[in-house]
């Protein structure tokens, strides 16, 4: 598959990105889970990839299917929502 640098970049950060299932960046680019982890190899410095290794494994909201909620995600009741590109006030 021909990736684009900007799509790399897109996917290295949904890889990081803890509530972003693998599942997602199948469906939006294409590529299992096995794919990502062989792009995260090469596309990272070997030590920043043992880290992301070490975060990402038995992490069940990085899988849909062992997560322990169904729908949306979690929000906290204190977290301020952004209009605008600004935060609102409370």
């Amino acid at each position: 598959m021909n990736l684009s640098i900007r799509d790399i970049d897109r996917i290295i950060e949904m890889a990081w990105e803890d509530r972003t299932p693998f599942e997602a960046i199948t469906f939006q680019f294409g590529l299992k889970e096995q794919e990502i982890i062989d792009l995260m190899r090469r596309e990272m410095k070997p030590s920043s990839f043992r880290m992301w290794r070490a975060r990402v494994q038995g992490r069940a909201t990085k899988h849909i299917k062992k997560r322990t909620f169904d729908k949306g995600r979690f929000k906290c009741t204190r977290q301020r929502t952004i209009t605008n590109n600004s935060i609102s006030k409370r």
